[in-house]
């Protein structure tokens, strides 16, 4: 799951997204069709089949693959495209359709990052250069600081920039509420030729950034909120001129999706499935997001088994069912906005839903199913419509299953984000990652009070070694049940 830094649209532009797909009356009939003879039936025997035993030897070829190149399996590096292979070429051998798909993903370098406050007691705050921030020019920027307005929206639309005000200026923007793309882009439309933004919380510098070199309008770059309060104080009193020098290389790479799908189904019912493969750069990425890859890898073999492709022994299923392993999610679900931009219309009418799995092995775990129906009320507001009942076919499993759980919002922080935006209904469950665990979630699910879900998120530590096997388990049959519900049968989804 990628750092909440890398979110590339707000939850406000998310709620619109979903909001508008919801009013779009293309997929509920008016009443449920009769069940299938086999509903249920594919769903159950997957359930029983799928085991953790057989999704942690695919957890162990993560690790291997990681130890063997550098520690870490991120996108454009050796260790991802061995993950990418290990996948391809298992799945081939179980009777998929397994195709790749190559795309540019771009690694930033850092080189020099520095901001100096001019003046009388010159100082040095603390500075962060935004990933694919624009250089500044050899020397850096000199210029006065122009402080945004706070409010509940720092930043974020045009009158927080008084007209005039910025022209020629460097922004100082606090963080919060919207990405740091729109505030960049705000800052450059007032005239701002640099942005600085300050931290809401905790005593780092903003380690913000984009998703690509092109996103980079005007250098950017982050600082404590301390410093950001100080500067801001200090502007409010006369002004305050900044340097700031920012210097970042910008390579292009290649890294490359995994597309499975069963030779059988109807093509214009998929049922799509997906998982992030790639690591951060810091770790193996073993809960996130190996755990979720094994866990979409075993349940494929399993379908196989059950006959979804030519080598199976029994019936292929009635609903085609597509598995996508995506890569640089951690650089702001490039990969799976790659997959859904290159779908033509009618295939993206095609896909019936998305299901979506990152992280579902955390060491001090909570079970979260994404709140398609926004009954939580928090947040990004309600998927596309179809996501309640995605939402309450997995709510429903897990209480059956007499296993605690409650709702996460759809915040765009993994790769459900670009098909909730073209209306397809989502859904999946997750563990948690830097989030604090609440006493009342400790009491539910057992665990650590007051320590992070995971607290090896993003860290060399996500490994092996740190994965709870009990709750990974349990999201292993979330997934068996769902694929072989929808690969049979639509009509818990409101389609005949």
């Amino acid at each position: 799951m990628r750092a909440i830094r890398h979110r590339r649209r707000s939850i406000p532009a998310l709620a619109a997204l979903a909001a508008a797909a919801v009013a779009a009356p293309v997929l509920l009939s008016a009443a449920p069709a009769a069940a299938h003879p086999r509903e249920g039936r594919l769903a159950k025997e997957l359930v029983e089949e799928v085991g953790v035993r057989g999704a942690y030897r695919h957890l162990a070829k993560f690790q291997q693959i990681a130890d063997a190149n550098g520690g870490n399996r991120a996108a454009g590096t050796p260790g991802h495209a061995a993950s990418a292979a290990y996948v391809h070429d298992t799945l081939k051998k179980a009777g998929y359709d397994v195709s790749y798909q190559d795309f540019d993903i771009y690694e930033a370098h850092t080189r020099t990052e520095k901001t100096t406050v001019l003046g009388q007691g010159s100082r040095e705050p603390a500075t962060a250069a935004f990933t694919f921030t624009r250089s500044t020019p050899a020397g850096g920027l000199a210029a006065p600081l122009a402080p945004a307005r706070v409010d509940e929206t720092p930043g974020c639309t045009a009158d927080d920039y008084p007209a005039g005000a910025f022209a020629g200026k460097i922004a100082l923007v606090k963080r919060g509420a919207c990405t740091f793309v729109e505030k960049q882009r705000a800052a450059a439309a007032a005239g701002a030729i640099g942005v600085i933004v300050y931290n809401h919380s905790g005593t780092t510098p903003v380690r913000g950034g984009f998703s690509s070199p092109a996103e980079g309008i005007i250098p950017s770059a982050g600082i404590t909120l301390a410093d950001g309060e100080a500067l801001a104080a200090a502007a409010a009193g006369g002004e305050v001129s900044v340097r700031l020098e920012l210097d970042q290389e910008h390579v292009k790479k290649t890294t490359r999706n995994v597309i499975a799908e069963t030779t059988g189904g109807r093509s214009d019912r998929v049922v799509t499935v997906g998982a992030h493969l790639d690591s951060v750069p810091e770790g193996p990425g073993i809960n996130d997001n190996g755990s979720g890859s094994a866990g979409l890898l075993e349940v494929a073999l399993k379908l196989a088994e059950e006959g979804a492709n030519k080598k199976g022994k029994g019936k292929q299923p009635a609903n085609k069912v597509r598995f996508g392993w995506w890569s640089a999610e951690e650089l702001g679900l490039l990969g799976s906005e790659h997959y859904v931009a290159q779908l033509s219309e009618k295939q993206k009418k095609d896909i019936a839903l998305y299901l979506n799995f990152d992280m579902i092995a955390s060491p001090n775990p909570v079970q979260f199913v994404y709140d398609g129906d926004d009954s939580d009320k928090t947040g990004a507001g309600a998927g596309p419509a179809g996501s309640a009942q995605i939402e309450a076919l997995i709510n429903g499993f897990l209480d059956k299953k007499r296993k605690p759980h409650e709702g996460s919002d759809f915040d765009g922080r993994s790769d459900y984000g670009p098909f909730i935006a073209n209306g397809i209904p989502a859904g999946g469950t997750f563990t948690g990652a830097e989030g604090v665990k609440t006493a009342e979630q400790a009491a539910r699910y057992g665990g650590t009070a007051g320590a992070p879900y995971d607290p090896n998120y993003h860290g060399a530590g996500d490994d092996l070694k740190n994965v709870d096997l009990k709750v990974f388990d349990t999201n292993l049959d979330v997934i068996a049940h769902a694929v072989g519900t929808y690969a049979e049968s639509l009509r818990s989804l409101g389609r005949p």
